[in-house]
């Protein structure tokens, strides 16, 4: 039964890692920081309880004190599912630094059940252990069988059970699992232990009722193999126009449509697209990296009749979301490739009169292999001659919160002669963190020309004027510090 434990105990530590990961991103996003702060607080708290349950099993070794470390282990994560929305709430709106916030919330959930699933193996040890001789042997085999359990949670959460699952339901599981270890482990207090389990049971049951009533409200929170999303019911904030909306973290709208009109666009941000068809007014060719709930290229192949589109989205859940949520529907003109856009611009050979950009793996930060001058210089000989890009991204222009948008503004213009920035919510103030469109051409744009389009008028009185200093270094494959010029937003 030790060896059990153990093995179990083990897949325990890594499903509660991986679910973590999960449980943090909407809030704080998936960047290193955050894997960082994770991967850090559970290797400390792993140590802290090989410590403790080495001292504890020497003092008075019993798989009755085994059982109740086990009980407690699951009881804790039991507690995870249940008060990790109103911690996040809490932290999310916060403003200490990242570095700060993501490391304590991580100490606050996930700490306690590491420390006690740490102390199970050198428990085990002992408890197993007969003679001194055997000393090396038994406590190598138990924690080879620790971390082999360790390396299937790791597997079975990665490629199965977040996306079947979602993250409540697993830590229900993993803690249901455990407690009934502790039964296995020894039948004292079980009372006690059978109470813990029908607690584990109610709250999973709870949790599912109160994820069901929401989902009659027309809130969902779901799970992809890449993504924690949420859709939910909105309005537009000037019309009041009834909305549904998709975002990965709660602070923040990617995608929304018109519950009326499921081919306009709802986001002001996503209007800027159009400009691209203003400075190049006979494009016929589109690629998106970036998919979401598919909002551009809905209207675009609304609108533009001899236009061919391709669609880059690394997360095949979200194009699904986006076929079940948001009026997305096969298209002869429209070609989705589920990939990572840094390996498709490696590998495509075609050629594009536009490319937009609209892709984040966090709340502001864009995956840092697509911000370097090697996709740039792909992006370039994938571009038309008269073709145009454009790139949104969430930052300031100026004093520290701007220092990877000046990396990037940078990186672009060593490959590309014509650049501009369009911040698009407060078009005056440089240091405030909003959507910063990145305009490149190989060939002058008419920035001047009047537009027929209202929203390309307007944005078009948004060009930043001023000049970009050049304090920062252009970003490369092998240097790209990308969450670390961000985290100041954060």
């Amino acid at each position: 039964m030790l060896e059990w434990i153990v093995f179990l105990c083990g897949a325990a530590v890594m499903i509660l890692e991986l679910v973590g990961a999960r449980i943090v991103a909407p809030y704080f996003g998936s960047s290193i920081v955050v894997w960082t702060a994770l991967i850090g607080t559970i290797l400390a708290s792993l140590s802290l309880g090989y410590w403790w349950g080495g001292r504890i099993a020497d003092r008075s070794p019993s798989l009755s004190t085994l059982g109740r470390i086990i009980m407690f282990a699951g009881l804790c994560t039991g507690l995870v599912a249940v008060a990790k929305s109103m911690i996040l709430d809490f932290w999310g709106l916060d403003s200490t630094p990242i570095y700060v916030a993501v490391t304590a919330i991580n100490l606050v959930l996930f700490a306690p059940a590491s420390i006690l699933l740490g102390m199970i193996s050198p428990y085990a040890v002992r408890l197993k252990m007969v003679t001194v001789e055997q000393a090396g042997s038994t406590a190598g085999r138990l924690y080879a069988l620790s971390t082999l359990g360790s390396i299937l949670g790791t597997f079975f959460a990665g490629f199965f059970l977040i996306a079947v699952m979602g993250s409540t339901s697993i830590l229900i599981l993993v803690a249901a699992v455990l407690i009934l270890l502790s039964l296995g482990a020894s039948l004292a207090d079980r009372k006690a232990k059978m109470a813990a389990l029908v607690l584990i049971i109610l709250l999973g049951l709870g949790l599912n009722a109160y994820s069901g009533y929401l989902r009659g409200e027309g809130i969902h929170d779901l799970d992809t193999h890449y993504s924690r999303v949420f859709i939910y019911k909105s309005q537009d904030v000037e019309s009041g126009r009834p909305m549904r909306a998709m975002a990965t973290t709660p602070r923040f709208t990617q995608s929304a449509m018109y519950l009326d009109d499921p081919e306009a666009l709802a986001l002001k941000y996503t209007r800027f697209f159009k400009m691209a068809w203003f400075f190049r007014p006979s494009a016929r060719s589109c690629l998106v990296l970036g998919g979401g709930g598919y909002s551009f290229p809905k209207y675009a192949l609304a609108r533009y009749p001899d236009l061919r589109m391709d669609v880059v989205e690394l997360d095949p859940g979200v194009t699904g979301l986006a076929r079940r949520f948001f009026d997305l529907a096969d298209h002869p003109r429209l070609r989705i490739h589920h990939e990572d856009a840094r390996t498709f611009v490696n590998r495509s050979g075609n050629t594009y009169d536009i490319v937009l950009g609209d892709v984040f793996n966090s709340q502001y930060s864009v995956p840092f292999h697509l911000t370097t001058v090697e996709t740039v210089r792909r992006l370039d000989a994938m571009l038309d001659g008269n073709g145009v890009i454009i790139m949104n991204t969430i930052a300031a222009i100026e004093g520290p919160g701007g220092r990877f948008l000046r990396a990037q503004y940078l990186t672009f213009a060593s490959v590309l002669p014509h650049i501009h920035l369009f911040p698009l919510q407060h078009p005056k103030d440089g240091q405030a963190v909003q959507n910063v469109m990145i305009v490149a051409s190989k060939v002058p744009l008419p920035l001047d020309s009047p537009a027929p389009d209202p929203d390309v008028q307007r944005y078009l009185g948004h060009r930043w004027t001023s000049p970009i200093p050049s304090d920062v270094p252009i970003l490369t494959d092998d240097f790209a510090p990308v969450e670390s010029y961000m985290a100041s937003n954060w």
